[in-house]
């Protein structure tokens, strides 16, 4: 069984998220990782069962971060589309600032030991903006939600590439958020 968080587990995931920043989730060896440690190996497997457990954390972890950031920007908003842009705003700056977006945000969809925690990942920020697009007036906010996750992320991964935010990639992902369902201007 793993031990909990301590300065070696958390020296090793800060060796992984740079390791994943350099060389995506595919060169995340056990060797590259204690390696980027300076740690023998052996000490790896007394904070993880195997690398998937450790991807699974490392994962975790980014997404916790994020959380974080987000939860820290959106404050105690009330639902609606200033809480919303809040949190979306938040959470392209931090994939911006964030070393190891590319590998948890497009690699992470095809690694198959990370598909599960994608999902549930997911599944628990599309409930947390599902109050926000209800208040916009979508009849189907959870099915938005899924969208909004898949749009923001997009977005993440293109300024990921430019290395600089992309204002009207922003203002079009709220624009087509904020839009009415029925087509009128909100």
């Amino acid at each position: 069984m793993p031990r909990p968080a301590e300065p070696g587990r958390n020296a090793l995931l800060d060796a992984g998220a740079e390791v994943a920043a350099r060389e995506g989730l595919r060169g995340l060896s056990v060797n590259a990782v204690v390696q980027a440690a300076g740690m023998a190996k052996g000490t790896f497997y007394h904070h993880f069962p195997d690398r998937r457990g450790y991807v699974v954390a490392l994962h975790r972890r980014y997404h916790e971060q994020l959380a974080v950031t987000i939860a820290a920007a959106v404050g105690d908003r009330e639902p609606g589309p200033d809480r919303l842009r809040a949190g979306l705003t938040a959470y392209l700056d931090a994939c911006l600032a964030t070393r190891g977006t590319k590998a948890f945000l497009a690699q992470s969809r095809t690694d198959a030991d990370l598909l599960d925690e994608v999902n549930a990942r997911n599944q628990l920020v599309a409930a947390v903006i599902v109050p926000d697009l209800a208040v916009l007036g979508w009849a189907d906010p959870a099915s938005v939600a899924h969208l909004v996750i898949a749009m923001a992320a997009e977005t993440a991964l293109a300024e990921l590439y430019s290395a600089a935010p992309r204002p009207e990639l922003r203002a079009a992902l709220t624009a087509l958020i904020e839009r009415h369902p029925r087509g009128d201007a909100g």
